[in-house]
């Protein structure tokens, strides 16, 4: 089980000596362009209060998971992953059944593709991705939503269409913090919150907002509009860590994330910091 303390919904590692990040150009993501390790992770958390992390993926490439899975069965930090695999591969039952077998597979949570790099707004609800979510939901696994504002109409659809899948949208769908607007982020928001089968994760805020200049008033409005739109028992806490540090500090993260909720209650609190991550990602997170 998840212990007290904070769950980290989501965060990252990767070595660029054993893959490179091909996502992580220019000089303006040039200071997360090194390798990040647990190692590196651990006095972060501990100085936090975090006691338990779900480790995401950040490429596609098959050899990926069964990586971070290896490392989640080597550490206790790590309870849960989410990991890729090709929705649209036939044999993805039998690749997922395999993944399930690895050292640490039985900390395989959810899966995630980029789908924010795709041009097609609907590549959600094409046939072969859809019998591919079919698949993942028939595991007992969840699905991260990595999409844009303007793909969230595509992923409402497929809330409704596949009621089965627990669906996990990533750092609100990325709204235009930056800037101050709003719309039509929110009523997209609205929209797929009012599918029963989707969470959110408070993550990613920061590096949505000007990098160098951000305050905790830029941030509110996203969040408070999420708080209302899922309720805290489907709001979730997450570090996007080693990428938030192009704005804020792991320790500025998760103490901004608590400003964000201090009017909750200390119940409600409980499920943005550790309860909602463990109903997201299910059984597998729950039998640890």
């Amino acid at each position: 089980m998840i212990g007290p303390g904070i769950v980290d919904a989501h965060h990252h590692l990767w070595d660029l000596t054993v893959r490179d990040q091909e996502w992580i150009t220019g000089e303006a993501l040039a200071p997360i362009r090194r390798n990040f390790s647990l190692a590196d992770l651990h006095p972060l958390v501990r100085r936090s209060g975090v006691t338990a992390t779900v480790l995401v993926q950040t490429v596609c490439v098959p050899q990926e998971t069964p990586e971070m899975l290896a490392l989640a069965a080597a550490d206790d930090l790590v309870v849960g992953v989410v990991g890729w695999t090709d929705l649209t591969n036939p044999g993805i039952a039998d690749t997922i059944a395999r993944m399930r077998e690895l050292p640490g597979g039985r900390k395989l949570v959810g899966l995630r593709h980029q789908v924010q790099s795709e041009p097609d707004p609907g590549w959600l609800l094409r046939p072969d991705v859809l019998r591919g979510l079919a698949t993942v939901a028939d595991f007992g696994l969840a699905y991260d939503l990595l999409v844009l504002p303007h793909q969230l109409p595509a992923a409402t659809e497929l809330a409704t269409r596949l009621p089965e899948l627990s669906l996990v949208l990533d750092h609100l769908a990325k709204p235009p913090a930056a800037t101050g607007e709003t719309e039509p982020w929110a009523t997209a928001i609205r929209a797929l919150a009012s599918r029963p089968n989707t969470l959110c994760k408070l993550s990613g805020l920061v590096t949505e907002a000007d990098w160098q200049h951000w305050a905790l008033a830029d941030l509110r409005p996203y969040a408070d509009t999420v708080l209302t739109a899922f309720g805290p028992e489907r709001l979730m806490f997450g570090s996007d860590w080693p990428v938030c540090t192009l704005a804020a500090s792991y320790d500025e993260v998760v103490n901004t994330a608590q400003d964000l909720t201090a009017d909750l209650s200390g119940a409600e609190r409980h499920a943005v910091f550790a309860g909602t991550a463990a109903a997201a990602y299910g059984s597998a997170v729950a039998a640890l």
